[in-house]
């Protein structure tokens, strides 16, 4: 059983992906998705859900390369997870985020969601499809 809830993260270059757990960490809701401006900002939008949402553990995606290795991108997010993870106290947990924006861009293709629309919210969905594959990595049933 778990105190708290969780928060999975969907980092890139111009969005963070939202999305934050249950009470018993079951299902992952998506949040929202911010728009990068500054690291400085950024975390203080990150501090203002997990005190909102009374997050007390954090999950990133991390992207690695097909073959397994850490490219350019999985730096700057084990980067930016540092910031974090200094700046809230909070521990930070990594999951493979490999292929998460295609299953999220196929769920919205397939809900007939329009390009335009899906824009906005497919970091979201990708910080969702993190979450989930975390919790249910970590179910009990």
């Amino acid at each position: 059983m778990l105190d708290g809830r969780i928060m999975g993260l969907d980092i890139g270059d111009k969005t963070i992906g939202v999305a934050v757990s249950d009470i018993m960490g079951i299902t992952a809701q998506g949040v929202k998705t911010i728009r990068r401006e500054s690291k400085k900002k950024d975390i203080e939008e990150l501090k203002n859900i997990i005190k909102e949402r009374q997050v007390n553990k954090i999950v990133s995606g991390l992207p690695k390369n097909m073959n397994g290795t850490l490219g350019p991108q999985g730096e700057k997010v084990l980067k930016l997870c540092e910031l974090i993870k200094e700046e809230t106290g909070l521990e930070i947990d990594f999951w493979d985020e490999r292929l998460t924006t295609v299953a999220a861009e196929r769920s919205l293709i397939e809900g007939d969601v329009s390009r335009k629309k899906r824009k906005k919210v497919i970091d979201m969905l990708a910080a969702v499809i993190i979450l989930q594959g975390y919790l249910d990595s970590k179910s009990k049933f």
